[in-house]
């Protein structure tokens, strides 16, 4: 019989975590979150760190966990809100206004999409002390908002609109996310980008040069196919 891959290990962590939860984690781990989470992206950012707007009174103590989405939200006949999902958008859009969001916020977990570079994490999640957790593929929106049990409060709605808003959550067994990157700012993709690479040319090894190349695949544009 083929030996079994080990399973990946799980930890549940309390929001606001404090730095021995982060310590302990491992790149590639599955985590899920318990407490109070917000959403901020690059409305938020301007409206804080370029427009001088203050943020919600006592935001650090509530929570640090900064949760990079759009949320699926209605608004009930009650004046109560309903989220159908939550939708991941990709991090590394957000790095110039990283370091300092995460001066001011005192947020020690990030997630998002995609990841960000691992240039960005030694730079900036490393001193601050903070790390990545990264969706789980593609269409994980509704099985997210499983694990959201209500809205504490909404900021700048009616400004920024839904999915730009700071949306702050209650979430109970909120995931599954991985662990991108660690403390000491070590990245799950880049590490997996490197085996990927390590094995490109010996994939093309012993074939013929392509006629046409798409970008990426050269650094000159003069060579992209569109």
């Amino acid at each position: 019989m083929a030996d079994r891959k080990p399973a990946r290990k799980t930890v549940r962590l309390k929001v606001p975590v404090e730095a021995a939860d982060l310590a302990d984690l491992e790149i590639g781990s599955v985590v899920y979150l318990d407490g109070v989470i917000y959403t901020a992206r690059e409305g938020v950012y301007k409206k804080v760190l370029e427009e001088g707007a203050s943020l919600p009174d006592g935001l650090a103590q509530l929570s640090n966990a900064n949760f990079h989405c759009s949320p699926a939200a209605a608004i009930e006949a009650d004046g109560s809100y309903s989220v159908g999902g939550v939708t991941a958008t990709a991090s590394f859009r957000f790095s110039k206004w990283m370091s300092a969001w995460l001066e001011r916020s005192q947020a020690r977990i990030i997630i998002g999409k995609g990841g960000m570079s691992a240039q960005d994490y030694r730079d900036i999640l490393v001193p601050a002390g903070a790390i990545y957790l990264t969706t789980r593929g593609y269409g994980t929106g509704a099985l997210l908002g499983r694990g959201i049990k209500g809205v504490s409060a909404v900021h700048w709605l009616g400004e920024l609109g839904n999915a730009q808003a700071m949306w702050i959550f209650e979430v109970e067994n909120f995931g599954p996310f991985i662990v991108e990157s660690d403390l000491a700012g070590n990245s799950l993709f880049e590490q997996q980008s490197q085996m990927i690479n390590a094995n490109l040319e010996k994939l093309y090894a012993g074939l013929k040069k392509p006629a046409l190349s798409r970008y990426g695949e050269t650094d000159d544009r003069k060579d992209e196919l569109i």
